[in-house]
């Protein structure tokens, strides 16, 4: 299933990352294992995501088989010839 969601302030993280960890399957217990820290840290990070850095964010959105994929609101997704944009696939941006 590829569900996409809008995340545009931190506040929506806590539930999000919560709903992700639960669809994965997994406790908090086994994401804290993985991600090396306690438990009882997992919990207060899953509750207070505002507040972690982008490296354990990407680390643990990567445990939680969920990737980050960032756009401008109203971009097409598909890019236009001479755009300006890198399209996907190539390494060389189009102009």
């Amino acid at each position: 299933m590829s569900s996409q969601f809008t995340v545009r302030t931190a506040d929506q993280l806590p539930t999000l990352l919560q709903a992700f960890r639960k669809e994965a399957g997994l406790t908090q217990r086994e994401v804290a294992l993985r991600l090396g820290v306690a438990q009882q840290t997992y919990s207060a990070l899953e509750r207070n995501a505002d507040t972690v850095g982008a490296a354990r964010l990407l680390k643990l959105l990567n445990i939680l088989g969920v990737e980050l994929a960032l756009g401008k609101p109203g971009a097409n997704p598909a890019l236009a010839k001479g755009s300006g944009q890198t399209p996907p696939g190539s390494d060389q941006p189009s102009w």
